[in-house]
């Protein structure tokens, strides 16, 4: 190809300086990928090839050759730092008064944009060089130019005027729900045919990869998860991305995993120009859960990390002597045996005077575990408790239905307002930040009303159920703790305790000291402290003689008092725990997958 560039070329072929051939350069150019695809599995597709014929031909009957070809394939001609032609500027450069013709298809195949079609006409004009059309009348001549200038504004215009009709069409979509670009992971974009034979396009979900998309909110939401460790989990069980034409296929990394959860659309809503607006496809995720996700995202704003010794108690378990956390070390003995300790924070950062001895994490479990053995109910204080909880059940059900009709008609109103708000913004009358302010605030207020009216939806007569089962687990406490798996047994900890203080002795036991937190006090017989106050300042005569649990009983009386300012059911009926925790005992299971909670 650069020998033909060569005058000596020419003369070696005999031809001397009479003639030397005219060198052309030839820029195909589709504006889609798709363009460059259609044709049957041919990777050029039909239009670049029929434009490589036309070049070649115009280029003979120039008397040129020529001696190479730019492509840009799926590129619009919108602006001009397009890869090819910029890379046949520089080969211009290069060969700077050695080139004769640049031969396009159309002119708007060049660009599409006044300006730049002006640069680079310019570019080549400066140079000796002669842009040329296999199918417009282009060329030096007054008329050539005017046919130029007018083909140009015309491709200009036809690009905006296209621009804006697509954008008419794809706002016109959202509006009706539709998504308007290639569906994330876990749906895939598909092409139907009606009964009239036109085609329609809808999103349906990914059978292979939507179970992997749930399954990535419902273990996040746990807040027990690190994205990159999830994304490591899903990845091993067979979690990929969905292969193209030019990459393909791999397996769920943190960054694909960290976008996929920060993504509306599987909440069954759709972004369009920067507004969330409701669509047609099926969530994948419900809006609680994912608010759960979000807000466990932005506990971690300042990183996510994976505790060094990881243990059920260590949240739970502090000093008894001054209060301080207590933190794992490891001692090692004499033949390499390694031997887990607690020892005060205090201590070992040197922040107080703490004398706290060290004791081992194995005494403190079964401490722990002898507390909760000594968790037992009597007979009649786990009627007496099971009746109140029923009443009040009942009372909180009969006050449901009050409320459920003023409910509803909020989350009418607040639907109203939305619908104007979407009106408001389609018609371009209020500015982009007031109304995402505004969707953000009636978003929050109608995900709160759909919360209380989940709770209004209740099956109270299952929570009797299930409330019944939770109160004959608690009645052994120390069995349903001691047959939990490790990520229970701290749940158990972090609802019934405010912090359990541990006490070593000079034997090397150990004695804990439980804080339970509201309201399992009252109920295991830990009066508040301003209840204890109040029981010294009584008369002891009223008293009357204590027995086995009378101060659970007595704590009926306290609950109730305390249940008005109590709002929060969630707070009372589990302190943080599950229905599943709630209703069922766990069995040990080494080889128990980690979202399997099996009951017996």
């Amino acid at each position: 190809m650069e020998d033909i560039l060569n005058p000596a070329y020419s003369q070696s072929l005999g031809l001397g300086a009479l003639f030397t051939p005219k060198t052309a350069l030839s820029y195909l150019r589709v504006s889609t990928g798709r363009q460059a695809r259609r044709g049957g599995g041919d990777d050029e597709g039909y239009s670049l090839p029929a434009q490589r014929e036309a070049n070649k031909k115009k280029a003979a009957s120039l008397g040129a050759i020529v001696v190479k070809e730019f492509i840009d394939r799926g590129a619009s001609a919108k602006f001009i730092d397009r890869k090819d032609i910029q890379e046949m500027l520089d080969y211009i450069r290069d060969y700077d008064g050695k080139i004769d013709y640049v031969i396009i298809h159309k002119v708007d195949r060049l660009a599409r944009n006044r300006f730049d079609d002006g640069d680079i006409t310019r570019f080549l004009q400066e140079r000796g060089i002669q842009l040329v059309s296999t199918t417009e009348g282009i060329d030096e001549t007054p008329s050539g130019m005017l046919l130029h200038g007018i083909l140009a504004t015309t491709a200009e215009f036809y690009s905006r005027n296209l621009a804006k009709e697509v954008l008419k069409g794809m706002t016109t979509k959202a509006q009706r729900g539709g998504t308007v670009s290639k569906a994330p992971l876990g749906y895939i974009n598909v092409r139907k045919i009606d009964e009239l034979g036109r085609e329609y396009r809808i999103v349906e979900l990914d059978e292979v990869r939507a179970p992997f998309v749930r399954q990535a909110f419902e273990l996040y939401a746990t807040g027990e998860w690190t994205v990159n460790d999830l994304a490591e989990h899903l990845a091993l069980h067979g979690f990929a991305t969905r292969a193209t034409p030019k990459v393909p296929s791999k397996p769920m990394d943190k960054g694909t995993l960290n976008k996929l959860l920060v993504n509306p659309y599987y909440t069954g809503q759709i972004r369009f120009q920067g507004a969330l607006l409701p669509g047609k496809h099926e969530p994948l995720v419900d809006k609680e859960t994912w608010q759960k996700v979000q807000d466990v995202l932005t506990s971690h704003i300042n990183g996510e990390r994976t505790r060094e010794h990881p243990h059920f108690l260590k949240s739970t378990v502090f000093c008894g002597g001054c209060g301080k956390r207590l933190l794992i070390q490891y001692a090692k003995s004499r033949s390499g045996v390694r031997y887990p300790y607690y020892s005060c924070a205090g201590r070992h950062g040197r922040r107080n005077d703490c004398k706290q001895r060290s004791v081992l994490i194995e005494e403190v479990e079964r401490q722990v575990e002898a507390l909760y053995d000594s968790m037992v109910f009597a007979p009649e204080f786990r009627q007496q408790l099971g009746d109140w909880l029923n009443a009040t059940i009942q009372k909180t059900a009969d006050e449901f239905e009050n409320e459920r009709q003023e409910l509803g008609w909020e989350k009418d109103k607040l639907e109203r307002k939305q619908r104007k708000l979407l009106e408001a913004h389609y018609m371009d009358a209020i500015p982009l930040t007031l109304f995402k302010e505004e969707q953000t605030a009636i978003a929050t207020a109608i995900a709160a009303i759909d919360r209380q009216l989940a709770l209004h939806d209740t099956r109270f007569g299952e929570v009797k159920g299930k409330l019944g089962k939770a109160l004959d687990i608690m009645e052994d406490c120390g069995e349903t703790y001691a047959t939990a798996p490790e990520h229970i047994k701290r749940a158990y900890n972090q609802a019934l305790f405010e912090k359990i203080l541990v006490c070593p002795n000079d034997d090397g036991t150990c004695e804990v000291r439980p804080q339970f937190a509201e309201p399992y006090g009252l109920i295991f017989g830990q009066e508040a402290p301003e209840a204890a106050e109040a029981n010294e300042a009584g008369d002891e005569a009223e008293a009357g003689p204590e027995t086995e649990n009378s101060a659970n009983l007595g704590g009926i009386g306290e609950l109730s008092r305390q249940f008005a300012e109590w709002r929060n059911r969630r707070i009372f009926l589990g302190g943080g725990f599950s229905n599943r925790l709630l209703v069922g005992r766990y069995c040990p299971n080494p080889n128990r997958n980690h979202q399997e909670y099996p009951q017996t």
